[in-house]
């Protein structure tokens, strides 16, 4: 099973630690298009018009200023860097052991600026919004269409023969699209009501999935295991190429 999530712009800065070191981050593959990305980040970060070129909200100013220092700037686990409403639900932190080993093995996180990361990379705290113009990418249509053309056989890869559990945002969805060979596995999650709540409840069903023995190969056995703890309906796709659809909701 492969449950990918986003990352979040509520980050804690690692108050100590050694520098992001790209060669050992999961999926070596990516240390190149990461280098790129970093060093347009960097430059972008250090001009005049950065905010607007991250095409980020003034009160971010400061957060992107730091972008510069990020080579440098002590790095942590990606579990222990990324805060917000789903990583608070999700709380890694607070996993059994072996809920935690499942958790490094099962949990990808589609990055702006990594690409992909498993939990257990170590990475600085950085602001980088995915719709950003970044120096020496110019060539580029933006990040989407960067990473969408690296990360397809890498996260293909790691899906394995198990169930691919997308708990994206609609924002980071475009980055990677699960081919055919995958459709019949790939369950997009979807949660009504307000979008903080939203939030939590993907972090939620993330904790469950981790706990769970359980390695669903089907979009009907992944329903099974999360209806354990939430009411769940699922739906078909409408055409092949489309993902099945598990709308999640508290139990009760």
């Amino acid at each position: 099973m492969l449950i990918v999530v986003p990352p979040s712009e509520t980050q804690a800065r690692p108050a100590r630690g050694r520098g992001v070191d790209l060669a050992r981050l999961s999926f070596p593959e990516l240390t190149e298009s990461r280098a790129a990305v970093l060093d347009g980040m960097i430059s972008t970060s250090a001009r005049p018009d950065a905010v607007q070129r991250m095409d980020a909200p003034a009160g971010a100013a400061a957060d992107i200023a730091r972008n510069v220092e990020v080579r440098t700037a002590p790095s942590a686990a990606a579990s222990a860097v990324y805060r917000g409403v789903l990583y608070d639900a999700f709380d890694p932190a607070t996993l059994s052991a072996e809920a935690a080993r499942r958790a490094r093995r099962r949990v990808v996180v589609v990055s702006s600026l990594f690409g992909a990361l498993r939990l257990g990379d170590r990475i600085p705290a950085h602001r980088l919004p995915i719709c950003a113009h970044l120096d020496g990418l110019e060539d580029v249509t933006g990040l989407e269409a960067y990473w969408r053309a690296r990360l397809g056989p890498v996260l293909t890869t790691a899906a394995g023969r198990g169930v691919v559990v997308d708990l994206r945002s609609s924002s980071y969805t475009p980055l990677w699209r699960p081919g055919p060979e995958l459709a019949t596995r790939w369950v997009l999650l979807r949660v009504p009501g307000s979008p903080h709540g939203a939030k939590a409840t993907r972090g939620r069903v993330a904790r469950a999935l981790c706990e769970a023995a359980d390695d669903p190969r089907t979009a009907g056995d992944l329903a099974a295991v999360v209806a354990r703890s939430f009411e769940v309906d699922l739906r078909a796709p409408a055409r092949d190429t489309d993902p099945w659809s598990l709308e999640v909701q508290p139990a009760g």
